[in-house]
């Protein structure tokens, strides 16, 4: 089993432990491999990698090995490309393409919670006002863009104040 340095980390020195698996067939000779993963999102990131044209299996462990998945999701929604060259293995091109094929998946959540979206903050307020605006009927992805520009000016932003921030950007 093949398993990044993240997961390398958070299992270290453990007896038991939860370990999250996606089986990869390498396209070059038919071996099946399976990955581990300490968390269902860093399974879902490297799901989410290796969906990029050009990006293998191989490449994905690298790059969640370089950073945990909370920087590589702040690095491809910040379109840090610059952070993303700096994992060995990924050129220009490479970085640019993560870009442009997974920050709309990350912005929608695609295969993450809301919880997942909003750990950096950790913020109840955010899952409640996200919670109250679907209820109004806007589009889940807006709400949760919308949402996270708030959060990035004002991490301590109750419920009522993200509400009306939200609404004034959708």
């Amino acid at each position: 089993m093949e398993i990044s340095l993240q997961t390398y980390d958070a299992l270290n020195g453990k007896s038991e432990a939860t370990v999250y698996i996606q089986r990869q067939i390498n396209p070059r000779d038919g071996i099946e491999v399976d990955y581990g993963f300490a968390t269902k999102e860093e399974r879902e990131l490297f799901r989410q990698i290796t969906s990029v044209s050009g990006m293998g299996a191989a490449s994905a462990r690298m790059v969640l090995s370089s950073m945990s998945a909370e920087e590589l999701r702040n690095a491809i929604l910040g379109e840090d490309v610059n952070r993303l060259k700096g994992v060995k293995g990924i050129g220009l091109k490479t970085a640019q393409r993560m870009v442009l094929e997974l920050k709309d998946k990350i912005v929608k959540g695609e295969g993450a919670s809301m919880d997942v979206l909003f750990r950096a903050d950790s913020n109840a307020a955010a899952e409640e006002a996200a919670t109250a605006l679907q209820m109004l009927g806007f589009a889940k992805p807006n709400i949760n863009k919308a949402i996270q520009a708030i959060l990035k000016q004002d991490p301590q932003a109750s419920v009522e104040e993200i509400i009306k921030a939200a609404l004034q950007r959708l």
